[in-house]
């Protein structure tokens, strides 16, 4: 067998469903913490004692979240059983035992928050996690696709790969900012916009408005490193690189706009839980350019970011 494996669509298509359903779980999980759910179900695992409550109020929303962790849950484990069973490159292999752990470690953390009564280091691990195991996600996706396994010509991505990179770990720092914002109860901590309090520089006497006002900066830091990051794909040869990057771009321009409407209508549910769900879509954009990136830069490397590479030798 080639050592790049063959190309197998149904488990590529499969590990796109897993990707696409964790962005859906994301959301879903905003939509607990925007409407003030994460409390409605107070037992864990079981639902007020029952696999199926009432679907009435917040009920719905947290145990809604609930089911559809169940389900990106057994996606997963489907996934790597077939994974481990299919094929032939070990650090695919354990790239899928590793979701599969992040996936249970995410449950815990999960019911953790209800059972201690949402504590905020908890709550904000649960919420960096997730993006976390989306990027899994979407590293098994591309692992399988066929772009991966045909070994593709190699292509000069050295300054895009940097780009992608820099602004992968910018929008991750800023998701983690969001989340401390969040489960500090923060978000309105800073009422105005585009001003801070009526001024450029609010007075961060208080963690609150510090931890807000850090997350209006990071908004311009991600802002500045996805345009970046269109500017390296603009200029770059390899024209696959370019409907993505402007994706990335257009979708951080909405995200400052639902950041906006989020403080102005007082955090109202649909924007503010749609900027949730559009912060992990860029993390998973600008994740699968800079894997692409790394992957066309060196094709005969077997790339999977570092999350498998300590036992990619036997690939």
């Amino acid at each position: 067998m080639p050592p790049n494996g063959a190309y197998q669509p149904w488990r590529h298509r499969f590990a796109a469903l897993t990707a696409a359903s964790t962005l859906v779980l994301i959301y879903m999980g905003g939509l607990v913490t925007t409407t003030g759910s994460g409390l409605a179900v107070p037992d864990w695992p079981l639902s007020y004692g029952m696999l199926m409550p009432p679907m009435v109020g917040g009920v719905r929303y947290e145990h809604g979240h609930r089911m559809a962790a169940s389900a990106v849950g057994l996606l997963t484990l489907v996934l790597a059983i077939w994974t481990a069973r299919s094929e032939p490159r070990r650090g695919v292999r354990n790239l899928a035992w590793i979701a599969l752990a992040a996936v249970v470690a995410q449950g815990l953390l999960g019911g953790l928050t209800v059972l201690f009564l949402l504590p905020t280091p908890v709550s904000v691990a649960h919420a960096c996690l997730a993006q976390t195991f989306l990027c899994l996600t979407i590293a098994l996706t591309y692992a399988t696709s066929r772009e991966w396994t045909a070994a593709a010509p190699q292509s000069d991505t050295a300054g895009l790969r940097g780009a992608a990179a820099l602004a992968t770990g910018i929008v991750f720092i800023q998701l983690l900012l969001g989340a401390l914002m969040r489960h500090l109860g923060a978000g309105l901590a800073i009422p105005d916009f585009p001003l801070s309090l009526g001024r450029v520089v609010p007075p961060l006497d208080t963690a609150a408005v510090a931890v807000h006002f850090a997350h209006r900066l990071g908004a311009l830091l991600v802002l500045g490193s996805v345009a970046w990051l269109f500017v390296r794909a603009r200029r770059s040869r390899d024209a696959r690189f370019r409907p993505l990057a402007a994706l990335a771009l257009g979708l951080a321009v909405i995200q400052i706009g639902l950041g906006a409407l989020t403080v102005l209508s007082e955090k109202a549910v649909v924007p503010t839980t749609s900027h949730v769900a559009v912060g992990a879509a860029i993390l998973g954009l600008c994740f699968f350019l800079a894997l692409r990136a790394r992957r066309l830069l060196h094709p005969h490397r077997v790339v999977l970011v570092g999350l498998a590479s300590a036992t990619a030798g036997g690939a």
